[in-house]
């Protein structure tokens, strides 16, 4: 029997651990579609958020679930606890009454397994003209002894009392038991009771919750009402002073004093001004055609520039053709002396390969070669 080693087991987990490394490089690497495009990292976040958000859900919701498990697992415990303290107590009762009450010599079959019965025996015979009774040495049979109808009568009550006995035994342990029950069940009742208390408390604590919340919504409601309605005569007030300004004052009547600005000269009140002087226009118009002018000048002196680039641009294109037809004249003749080469290579190399078939006997498979960047490194 093969024995394995914990220095063997360590190894082949390493080596175990190192081969599936190295698949899942080969998977990065050989997947060309994941090397190069990649993946979707914001529907990937998205995803992550959303599996988040549901676990924390679910978390939850099993905390709630756990806590009230808890609590009937420690009402359970103590229900455990208490039933089996009260076992504890009735078997420890039965133990005592047992030992108090039911002892070996107490019992009806005591005198045939008495280990002193031969001690405490009496001779064969003493009175009933005892001499023994030697009629052949018999002595006495069954049911012949002096104290008979004693020890019979005695036996009965004691029977009797045993009898008895065993039934106030019964009836105690069945009020006990009872009793446990009633204890019990009124335990549970009580249990019941709290519940449906709490259940009561909490019920009327959300009414009044529900009545406070109900109370002070409708009172913001009528304090937000009765300000809409201030806002919107202040407003209907403001508009009506407004227009009587506009009316009465200076901007309806178009006066022009009412645009000047204590800045200069040159600056004006926006909202009070009406528009430039014939003056203002015609200086404007004289420095747009100076500008159009100016505009004109730049053009022709860019549209030079621009002959010009594209005067040097074909010219430079021209050299670089020339360029090009004398590199693919020099690659032509290169390839054509690669060419040459590789022919005599070739030639060569079937030479040696037909050597090599005839020395050596063993030739490479497919399997030789296709071990070939089958791995990742």
């Amino acid at each position: 029997m093969e024995v394995v080693l914990p220095s063997d087991l360590k190894r082949s987990a390493n080596l175990a651990k190192r081969r599936h490394a190295d698949l899942c490089r080969q998977e990065r690497l050989f997947n060309a579609r994941n090397r190069i495009i990649g993946g979707d990292i914001e529907a990937w976040n998205f995803q992550l958020r959303d599996q988040k958000i549901k676990e924390a859900t679910e978390k939850a919701r099993h905390d709630t679930f756990a806590a009230e498990m808890r609590h009937n697992d420690k009402i359970m415990c103590i229900l455990e606890e208490r039933e089996r303290k009260d076992k504890k107590n009735l078997c420890r009762a039965i133990n005592d009454f047992q030992q108090r009450f039911q002892k070996p010599e107490t019992r009806r079959e005591f005198d045939l397994s008495d280990p002193l019965s031969l001690k405490k025996d009496i001779p064969a015979r003493q009175s009933d003209n005892d001499i023994r009774n030697t009629v052949s040495g018999m002595q006495k049979f069954m049911g012949e002894d002096l104290n008979f109808y004693e020890r019979k009568k005695f036996q009965e009550e004691q029977n009797r009392e045993w009898s008895f006995q065993q039934q106030r035994e019964r009836r105690n342990a069945r009020a006990v038991q009872k009793c446990a029950e009633n204890l019990y069940t009124e335990t549970m009742l009580q249990f019941d009771e709290t519940a449906r208390h709490l259940q009561k408390l909490e019920s009327a604590t959300k009414k009044a919750v529900c009545a406070a919340v109900k109370e002070f919504n409708k009172n913001q409601a009528m304090e937000s009402a009765a300000r809409k309605k201030q806002e919107k005569k202040q407003e209907e007030e403001d508009n009506l002073a407004e227009i009587s300004s506009l009316l009465h004052g200076s901007l309806l009547s178009e006066n022009p004093q009412q645009a000047a600005s204590s800045f200069g000269p040159h600056h004006v009140i926006l909202d009070r001004w009406k528009g430039m002087t014939q003056e203002q226009l015609e200086q404007i118009r004289l420095v747009q055609k100076q500008q159009v002018q100016e505009k004109l000048r730049l053009q022709e002196e860019e549209y030079q520039r621009d002959m010009d680039w594209d005067r040097r641009r074909i010219q430079g294109a021209r050299a670089n053709l020339l360029l090009e037809r004398q590199q693919l004249r020099q690659q032509r003749d290169l390839r054509r002396a690669l060419d040459s080469s590789n022919l005599r290579l070739a030639r060569e190399q079937c030479l040696q390969k037909k050597y090599m078939n005839e020395v050596s006997r063993s030739q490479p498979t497919e399997d030789y070669f296709k071990q070939f960047n089958s791995r990742g490194r």
